[in-house]
């Protein structure tokens, strides 16, 4: 039944990253009222938060976007730092929404960002940890306690992420708005883009938790 469970959330978790990536390809076609260029985007968003540390640039990948608190630079994809869309504004917006928050000591993001090495450490070892204490779970049981810590490590970080995604969305609708980047006919398309993208962190969070139940269940010997 856990499996059935994990194998579902897994199989949700591929269908929602899947329908973000149609749908920035859907507003990617529709086009900004004024033509700015995601680069633009992030540029004046910056400057209207007063933000003048953060630098923009360009990154190899396919929405691979995203911005770094520990070199404040702000990393956007070849078709969004160029891009002159909907979807292009929309992500360049939320990426600046990330500098917002880390030049406010955003609460949730200081958190993140403060789990990062210890994250990294678990990522690293637990995936055999896990595999190691499941093998020998019968002669070292205390093996597999540790897998599950590290992976509960990396589970919270899931959870914490969630928050800070969507904070950061919320700001960049607000500034997308306020400032008129985009229109009463753009603004839904852009709402709807970045609503999409927000999915897929709370399923990796969901299906984070799911798979610590399993092993929790492995470790209290309560598997099927």
């Amino acid at each position: 039944m856990d499996w059935i469970i994990f194998g579902a959330l897994t199989l949700i978790s591929m269908l929602v990253s899947k329908n973000v990536e149609r749908n920035f390809k859907k507003y990617a076609k529709i086009p900004m009222n004024y033509g700015m260029t995601g680069r633009e985007v992030a540029e004046k968003m910056l400057r209207d938060n007063d933000i003048h540390d953060v630098t923009v640039g360009q990154v190899d990948g396919t929405l691979s976007d995203h911005y770094n608190p520990a070199t404040k630079t702000l990393n956007l994809s070849h078709d969004v730092y160029y891009g002159t869309s909907v979807a292009a504004a929309a992500v360049a917006a939320h990426e600046c929404g990330h500098a917002v928050q880390h030049a406010t000591a955003y609460t949730w993001l200081s958190m993140r960002s403060a789990m990062v090495p210890a994250v990294n450490i678990c990522s690293r070892w637990m995936s055999w940890i896990l595999l190691a204490g499941i093998l020998f779970i019968n002669i070292f049981p205390k093996l597999l306690l540790v897998g599950i810590i590290l992976f509960a490590v990396t589970t919270l970080f899931s959870i914490i992420t969630l928050p800070v995604e969507v904070n950061a969305s919320k700001r960049a609708l607000v500034w997308l708005n306020n400032h008129n980047v985009t229109s009463p006919e753009t603004h839904p398309y852009a709402e709807k883009a970045l609503q999409s993208a927000a999915y897929t962190y709370f399923m990796a969070a969901l299906t984070s938790l799911a798979t610590l139940g399993y092993y929790l269940m492995i470790y209290l010997g309560r598997r099927d």
